[in-house]
């Protein structure tokens, strides 16, 4: 099965500027996704990036599509990249998040799998089981929750579902074994992704920040699977770099 894999990697991040080039053992962090995305299989990968310290790094180890400063989420973004590249409507793009070092390869072909597995569906992407109480509440690690033929019907940073005969009481309390975290990767072909960004921008994805919502705003559907392989929670903060690395240190 052929795929692209696009990453997108902006400089301008709230939490952690310069995340991408971020220094994860003797690599920058967006060298690592792109290891990552080899180990896959993809038949081709593109970092897209608005910024030119990027653009330089990773131009020594993956192809580069400088893009617009002006996209509000990866997939504008990928869409650029698809334009400008003429990349074939049929291709399977999966979008791999520039913050996820160590997302396992095997996920990455299992999304683009289930994608080809499921015409009827417009995006494919991964879940996993949440093992701990503290993530439930943690806004940076996003809820889904889905059908049983596996279609998604919702996702969020706030606790979901809600579990009325324990969280009306306090102090609140959940039980992480009914609940799913959502893992950040998208398989979509690129004809979809053209359609996706022809949208007008959602409430629901301004409110919780989340671009996939679009896709549910406008009927679109999504599936979604439990990852063969439990990733690590990506880096949104240094702090999370710190805790990586300090495992990493660990573990040797």
């Amino acid at each position: 099965m052929d795929f692209t894999v696009v990453i997108p990697a902006r400089y301008q991040s709230s939490r952690f500027p310069g995340k991408p080039l971020a220094n994860i053992q003797g690599k920058p962090m967006v060298q690592h996704v792109v290891d990552r995305a080899n180990e896959a299989g993809a038949s081709k990968v593109i970092v897209a990036t608005d910024d030119e310290r990027i653009a330089s790094v990773a131009a020594q180890f993956a192809t580069v599509v400088m893009t617009a400063t002006t996209h509000t989420s990866g997939t504008e973004r990928i869409a650029e990249v698809i334009q400008t590249q003429q990349i074939a409507d049929d291709t399977i793009i999966v979008n791999v998040q520039g913050d996820e070092p160590f997302v396992p390869a095997d996920n990455i072909r299992q999304v683009a799998a289930n994608l080809a597995a499921n015409p009827a569906m417009q995006m494919a992407t991964l879940c996993t089981p949440i093992a701990h109480e503290d993530d439930v509440f943690n806004p940076n690690i996003v809820k889904v929750v889905f059908s049983a033929s596996g279609k998604a019907l919702y996702f969020s940073r706030s606790v979901l579902p809600f579990a009325r005969d324990t969280m009306m009481q306090l102090p609140v309390s959940a039980d992480p074994g009914l609940y799913y975290r959502h893992i950040g990767l998208y398989a979509y072909s690129a004809s979809y992704v053209n359609q996706y960004v022809s949208y007008k921008p959602s409430a629901l994805e301004q409110i919780e920040s989340l671009e996939q919502l679009r896709a549910l705003w406008y009927d679109d559907a999504i599936h979604i699977e439990e990852a063969l392989s439990e990733p690590p929670v990506g880096i949104d903060t240094p702090d999370d770099l710190t805790n990586l690395l300090a495992s990493l240190a660990a573990d040797n």
